[in-house]
């Protein structure tokens, strides 16, 4: 939610068009298209292939209508095929008779197709199946990511309120940062946010480090998913110089976002520091600093955040060639931090509302010619 527009403008750069939906982006595509989709996306939550959508506003209606979808050009004979599902603003709010009832005709389907009166065995790959109604339109589809795509396999270790990779990245895009500034995360947390830039400023693929569900299908050739691994390392620029730093004012974090930037092969590409904010200087220009401090939710904690944003406030005055992104839920932000935003963006870290501060710096003076 909320990151639609960047999905869209990630999908289009893959080279296909889409339709922007809230909360998903719709677009067509083959087998190479799942593949490069679930490698290169690094703002999608999953990709999810849809398999049939329509009308249901009774039990009769779902069974028919699913079952007269070519499940058979999906799933073998031995697939594991679970349902689950969820409803809102529907006639049909039992989820869990939907899924059974969804399971049911997908199981007639398939013994009518492959000719079989007993069980299926369900011993082979993993196809997960989900029924989502919303206002009485079902819309079943198939997951082709497996773990959700925030799962970049980096992560060993984090804290107590980790930030999705996700959303990480997609600070990161939100901001005017291009590789050959220099880039600080002053609450690094893991180093989530960091180790994102390094993917971005390389364009490393963010999914060069995992596994996919959809590898284990029949009907994606493994020359697919070879084709897709072999385009990540000609488009990565693994030479690209990259000036980034994360610190943290806890220094068990900041062991953590060490292990996980050399658990993601980026180790040597990003300098962690313990340090408190307001102990920051550069004599670097041009820069972007991207941070996702405490947000002061908590009982006991709101007057020490509100201290540490005035010290943030007061410390990044300086800087003012330097562009300045905060994502928070504290809606009195700007008023502590004594300078309103250049432009706030409603954002949502998990379920928690926030908002991306920007303060825009100084342009660099244009080369003469």
């Amino acid at each position: 939610m909320g990151l639609e527009a960047l999905v869209a403008k990630e999908v289009r750069a893959l080279g296909y068009d889409c339709e922007v939906e809230n909360g998903r982006i719709t677009y067509k595509g083959d087998a190479l298209a799942i593949a490069r989709s679930n490698m290169w996306l690094r703002t999608a939550d999953r990709i999810k292939i849809k398999i049939g959508e329509f009308k249901a506003t009774t039990f009769d209606e779902l069974f028919e209508k699913t079952k007269s979808l070519p499940w058979e050009n999906y799933l073998p004979e031995n697939a594991e095929f679970p349902v689950t599902g969820k409803s809102v603003k529907s006639k049909l709010f039992s989820v869990s008779d939907c899924q059974a009832i969804v399971k049911k005709a997908i199981v007639e389907r398939m013994r009518s197709h492959y000719k079989k009166t007993g069980w299926f065995e369900e011993n082979g790959p993993l196809f997960k199946i989900e029924v989502a109604l919303h206002k009485d339109i079902a819309l079943i589809s198939i997951d082709a990511s497996g773990s959700g795509l925030h799962k970049r396999g980096y992560r060993a270790g984090q804290g107590e309120a980790p930030l999705k990779e996700t959303l990480a990245a997609a600070l990161v895009m939100l901001t005017n940062w291009t590789p050959e500034k220099p880039f600080v995360d002053p609450f690094c947390g893991s180093g989530t946010i960091p180790i994102e830039a390094v993917l971005i400023g390389q364009n490393i693929a963010p999914g060069f480090n995992r596994e996919f569900v959809s590898e284990s299908w029949n009907w994606i050739p493994e020359k697919v998913w070879e084709e897709v691994r072999i385009e990540t390392e000609d488009l990565a620029k693994y030479d690209q110089p990259l000036d980034i730093t994360g610190t943290d004012i806890d220094h068990r974090m900041v062991k953590i976002a060490q292990e996980n930037a050399f658990e993601a092969g980026l180790g040597e590409l990003i300098s962690f520091k313990q340090m408190q904010v307001k102990d920051f200087t550069t004599t670097k220009e041009y820069g972007v600093i991207v941070g996702n401090p405490p947000y002061g939710e908590r009982l006991g904690e709101k007057e020490a955040v509100q201290k540490m944003y005035e010290e943030m406030g007061k410390t990044f005055s300086s800087l003012d060639t330097w562009s300045i992104y905060i994502l928070t839920s504290n809606e009195e932000f700007e008023k502590y931090y004594g300078n309103p935003a250049t432009k706030k963006r409603k954002l949502f870290n998990g379920f928690i509302r926030t908002d991306y501060y920007q303060y825009w710096g100084k342009r660099p003076p244009k080369a003469r010619q």
